[in-house]
């Protein structure tokens, strides 16, 4: 089940939050949780991303774009993720997680986040989101020029854009 309660808390702790510019970081700090972890004892790969969701609204909340949105009937929606686990974390484990803009193109905003505990990443993800409307998809320089952020996207760092690249190779539909 989606996490609401935790997500609510997660918003109204970074209400009163100073804004934040896009490519900030923002820091949360999480708790695993008994309904966080799987078979082995350890916080499940799929939760992993269900809580990172939990970092990236309320950094989303931040930069000023979730009320615009709403009001213009645009959504967000993951286009694609790639994650690295190092770490294990176990239950009742704190983590600090580290969410950041760090760019975008054409059509997607590319996103980093990261759990860290006791000094060390436990684990990373990268994140490619479109801004859609009834139309599909709205560019993400339009939709920041919709809150007044009129700069442009730092340069993707060369790895992001190693990514890019590699996942533009990979055939669509797959094959059966």
């Amino acid at each position: 089940m989606y996490p609401f309660i935790r997500m609510a808390y997660a918003i109204a702790r970074s209400r009163n939050a100073p804004p934040l510019p896009v490519t900030g970081t923002h820091v949360s700090h999480h708790l695993c949780l008994p309904w966080d972890l799987d078979f082995w004892s350890e916080l499940n790969n799929g939760r992993t991303l269900t809580l990172y969701d939990l970092g990236r609204m309320p950094m989303l909340m931040r930069m000023g774009l979730t009320r615009m949105l709403r009001g213009r009937r645009i959504g967000m929606t993951i286009a694609g993720s790639s994650v690295r686990y190092r770490r294990r974390v176990r239950l009742f484990h704190r983590v600090e997680m580290r969410s950041r803009c760090i760019g975008w193109d054409a059509r997607f905003l590319y996103m980093d986040q990261s759990m860290w505990r006791n000094g060390e990443c436990t684990s990373q993800v990268l994140i490619r989101s479109a801004f859609t409307d009834g139309k599909g998809i709205v560019p993400p320089a339009q939709v920041l020029a919709l809150i007044g952020r009129q700069e442009e996207s730092p340069p993707l760092p060369g790895w992001v854009q190693a990514w890019i690249a590699a996942d533009a190779q990979r055939p669509w539909p797959p094959q059966a």
